[in-house]
């Protein structure tokens, strides 16, 4: 298969790395200070799934020396979205699957305004990981999963062609019964962690064991389930305890990139996330008093860290 990666930072550059070292045809599109690291030096992983050092990887900064592609993966930050979606268009053949593997809920929706339903997949990624310096990605804790498929469920070659270059590459991957599903139960979990760590500036381990802490965090979390549903969403009856187990198991030094975002003075995603929920339920007539808390208490930071911030 032919791969082109948009956005070579954690997710990007992991899932990436481990699908060129086990033999695919992948470029990576990169800029600034990281592109220049990777044409000079190679991409370095540091992962406790096994470490790399790759050299001689096709990497750069404009997508017309490419040529089409068989899978665009996105993995840009959501504020870059649109960016990406202009960068992939020189890549499209007449079967080229883009998938968005970004968090949030809206970026398949931008994919198919831009490509129609022919082109636009769906994607979740599950990983820690994120650019230590230029020319290296450090993967944290043990989780990092693939989840993809067509935006109608159906099964198609060129999903089942990833997944078998995944499974090649060692890569824990599944096309789910339904993508759909798969990307809202990511997004009610990282909702969540986005918004009680990055509010909190503390790992999930503290916020858990505090009762006030573990209050909010769950009522967020309910809050993102009823959204859900009432956009059709089809849950498991016992669904938010399963969201609450699976936060009880990460680890307790886990937080999110966006709480590592606000302490760089970076750009938060936290309009796409409690932001999102809030404009929902408002739509929806849903009550978001949670969601919209976060998103007022974050707004300021939404574009960076502003000058007059004592953080």
């Amino acid at each position: 298969m032919r791969i082109v990666v948009i956005g070579t930072g954690g997710v990007g550059g992991y899932f990436g790395a481990r699908l060129t070292e086990a033999g695919e045809n992948v470029t990576f599109v990169a800029r600034g200070a990281h592109l220049e690291a990777i044409k000079s030096r190679g991409l370095t992983v540091y992962s406790a799934l096994g470490d790399m050092h790759l050299k001689d990887v096709q990497c750069t900064e404009n997508t017309r020396d490419i040529g089409q592609a068989d899978i665009v993966m996105i993995a840009v930050k959501l504020w870059a979205t649109d960016e990406a979606i202009q960068t992939a268009k020189p890549l499209l053949g007449k079967n080229t699957g883009i998938i968005s593997f970004q968090n949030g809920i809206l970026a398949e929706e931008s994919l198919i305004a831009a490509y129609s339903s022919q082109h636009a997949m769906g994607g979740v990624a599950n990983i820690a990981a994120l650019i230590e310096e230029p020319g290296v990605i450090r993967h944290n804790g043990n989780m990092a999963s693939l989840a993809f498929g067509e935006l109608n469920n159906t099964q198609s070659e060129r999903a089942q062609s990833l997944l078998t270059a995944c499974s090649r590459a060692n890569i824990k991957a599944e096309i789910p019964d339904d993508i759909n599903r798969a990307i809202w139960e990511k997004y009610i979990r990282l909702v969540t962690m986005s918004a009680m760590t990055t509010l909190c500036r503390m790992p999930i381990g503290p916020i858990r064991d505090e009762i006030h802490t573990r209050n909010l965090l769950s009522q967020i979390l309910a809050e993102i389930i009823d959204v859900g549903k009432a956009k059709g969403l089809k849950f498991s009856d016992n669904v938010l305890q399963e969201q609450l187990d699976i936060i009880d198991g990460y680890p307790p030094s886990m937080v999110a990139s966006m709480c590592g975002d606000l302490r760089r003075g970076y750009p938060l995603e936290v309009p796409w996330f409690s932001g999102t929920i809030a404009r929902l339920g408002k739509e929806l007539n849903i009550p978001t008093p949670a969601n919209g808390f976060v998103y007022a208490a974050l707004k300021l930071f939404e574009h960076g860290r502003p000058t007059e911030a004592q953080i």
